[in-house]
């Protein structure tokens, strides 16, 4: 019998404490919706971690046991610390999962596993958008039809400074006109890279069926298949045949 898939959920959780509309629509904190709405659609174990919790809570030994980190920024990317990015980034590169939400673009880990400054154009006027399926037959579109239309959301738009995706799943549509890669994956390392565009703190949309559905498919394609240590550099004295004795010198 399979193992449940075990997601971190992590939220900077800053929003919610100050603002009133954010905490109408996510009383408990946008991990705890999240945590709640993507569990109709996987079997997975959750933890959270929140932004003030030592070492933001994804201490060594917490990402060791997770097999999906899903990632959730917006006011505080700043405050976090460079060395807990960096410790994300290795463990994607070791094998770990990442699913940044929304403006995760701008999160420090996804930054440093994209290597480019993630900028994008951005206007909040709660308009429609379509984000339309373009992989039918991939696992993260699994249940998603034609398209996922959102009546009132943030527009992002393009230019997206994000490297090529190895596969682009989701192009959205806002009624303003601009069009933005929404849905997009990376492999790097050992480990798997979604980047999941619907989201907004003032607007419900983590109460959205099909954006919970998502998510859930997100974590569980991008879930953890290996653990390596991908910063080895290792030298290997002892070959699998004779070779040429490395301090012999040789005359042309």
């Amino acid at each position: 019998m399979s193992q449940p898939i075990r997601v971190t959920i992590w939220n900077e959780y800053v929003h919610e404490l100050k603002d009133d509309t954010v905490r109408s629509i996510y009383p408990d904190g946008i991990h705890k919706q999240l945590a709640t709405g993507i569990s109709e659609f996987g079997d997975f174990s959750i933890r959270t971690a929140t932004l003030k919790e030592p070492n933001h809570g994804l201490g060594p030994e917490i990402l060791d046991q997770t097999d999906t980190l899903i990632w959730w920024g917006h006011a505080a990317h700043n405050q976090v610390a460079d060395e807990t990015a960096r410790l994300v980034q290795e463990k994607v590169l070791d094998g770990m999962g990442f699913i940044g939400l929304h403006s995760a673009h701008f999160s420090k880990p996804f930054k440093l596993l994209m290597g480019t400054s993630c900028g994008l154009k951005w206007r909040e006027a709660d308009e429609k958008e379509r984000l339309w399926n373009l992989q039918p037959n991939h696992p993260i579109m699994d249940g998603i039809g034609d398209y996922i239309e959102i009546k009132e959301t943030e527009m992002y738009g393009e230019r997206f400074d994000i490297p090529t995706p190895d596969e682009l799943l989701m192009m959205s549509w806002f009624q303003g006109g601009e069009v933005f890669r929404s849905v997009c994956t990376w492999s790097r390392g050992y480990g798997r890279v979604v980047y999941v565009r619907p989201g907004h703190e003032t607007l419900p949309i983590y109460h959205n069926k099909e954006i919970l559905r998502l998510v859930a498919n997100s974590a569980s394609w991008a879930k953890r298949r290996v653990s390596i240590n991908a910063q080895e550099c290792v030298n290997v004295k002892k070959a699998l045949e004779v070779v040429p004795s490395p301090t012999k010198k040789h005359i042309l």
